[in-house]
């Protein structure tokens, strides 16, 4: 029996879908359902087509299997669900089902094909990983190294998409300046296995996870720190299970590094840290908030940084609303996810704030983009990106006014 029909049997012999009572809270919090109002776009929806298809034998088809690749995989549901279901375990078991059945739709099915070709998702040449430091003063330090106590995942999206290069430049020039040893993977470095493990298919991944679990080793790193929360995710949870064993290295997220180490620096006056006049108000990646429980060391961090005022959505912690980006939705149907970033992009501008700050390079590419294409005046910032700023010799009216010329025009 293979892997995925093993998952299917597992999933189905638990009947997770019988703690459903169909009370529909879900659909409160739902960012799928409350852009389409339609109930096969709602968990408790997708609860009832997996228990049609376990109790009377619905047979999966490419319609059934595309109710839940609109899925984003975000969890709010079962966050807010009484009854305790695990709908997380019961949405990803049902991928694994219709990728039993060979209904993987056709553009992730592309997406799994392009990260086994290239080792990553765009189809680029895995050695160009590193084309982001390229415009950097000087070139990083953590190239090329051997040995380090820090190994740095930087992952696909800030690797290849241009958007998304001020994010490991940032994080890279902080390393930098408070002195830290760190290595940079290059072309070493493969895809998370994340895309694929959420389309239903950890098999897939398998290989890529024991590669990148290696070259971390080689490197002797006592952590390995990531600035994308979905690869700190599959790191997390995913990896030990498909090794079998602890990885022996810290895991942490770069807000989680920071929020240990920017206290001691600026007590001890190692580094400084300039006022930034600024509002703010912080969105909650789903993979670093809601799934991985890492709330409070990107507040700590905003709240170090002097003449910055942060101000919450509505919808914050483990209540926050996705952005659009999760559970490959941008791939299988963009204008959902748009939809969905641009419902974000509205409940951060409500608060006042001149600046969405998040700590996910997916967030800031899809709350970018909707911000733009809804001519919303308010700029979206990576949280390393804001304290490069704040770290960097410039005056307190160069700096706001840099920022605020870089926010879309209404």
């Amino acid at each position: 029996m293979s892997q995925n029909n093993e998952a299917r049997v597992d999933l189905l012999s638990e009947e997770a879908f019988l703690h459903c009572i169909r009370c529909g809270l879900c659909l409160s919090v739902c960012p799928g359902y409350q852009e389409t109002l339609n109930e096969t776009d709602s968990p408790r929806g997708r609860v009832a087509l997996v228990r049609a298809r376990t109790e009377d034998g619905l047979r999966p088809s490419p319609n059934y299997a595309d109710k839940f690749y609109r899925c984003l995989l975000c969890e709010a549901c079962q966050n807010i669900c009484p009854s305790g279901a695990e709908l997380g375990h019961i949405l990803l078991g049902a991928r694994k089902d219709i990728v039993c059945h060979q209904l993987l739709p056709e553009r992730l099915s592309r997406l799994d094909a392009t990260i086994a070709a290239n080792h990553n998702i765009s189809g680029e040449d895995n050695r160009s990983r590193i084309v982001w430091a390229d415009n950097l003063p000087t070139p990083p330090s953590g190239l090329g190294k051997e040995q380090a106590t820090i190994a740095y995942f930087v992952g696909c999206v800030a690797s290849f998409f241009p958007r998304s290069y001020d994010v490991p430049r940032a994080f890279v020039q902080i390393l930098e300046q408070v002195g830290a040893d760190y290595a940079l993977l290059g072309g070493k470095e493969w895809c998370c296995g994340y895309p694929q493990f959420i389309n239903g298919d950890l098999t897939l991944a398998e290989d890529t996870i024991r590669h990148n679990a290696d070259q971390v080793r080689r490197l002797g790193a006592r952590q390995v720190v990531f600035t994308c929360p979905s690869c700190y995710h599959i790191w997390k949870h995913v990896y030990p299970e498909v090794l079998g064993e602890d990885l022996g290295v810290e895991l942490l997220h770069s807000t989680e590094l920071l929020a240990r180490l920017l206290p001691q620096l600026l007590d001890e006056g190692q580094i400084v840290l300039s006022s930034l006049p600024l509002t703010v108000t912080y969105h909650d990646p789903c993979d670093l908030g809601r799934k991985s429980q890492v709330f409070d060391a990107p507040r700590q961090i905003l709240q170090r940084i002097p003449g910055l005022s942060l101000i919450e959505m509505q919808d914050n912690r483990k209540n926050s609303h996705c952005c659009g980006g999760g559970g490959n939705l941008e791939s299988h149907n963009a204008a959902l996810a748009d939809q969905i970033a641009r419902r974000r992009v509205q409940q951060a501008a409500s608060t006042g704030a001149q600046v969405i700050v998040s700590a996910c390079q997916q967030c800031e590419r899809t709350l970018s983009n909707a911000a733009r294409a809804s001519k919303t005046r308010i700029r979206v910032m990576d949280i390393n990106e804001l304290v490069l700023k704040a770290l960097a010799p410039q005056t307190v009216e160069q700096t706001s006014r840099q920022v605020l010329e870089q926010r879309p025009k209404g």
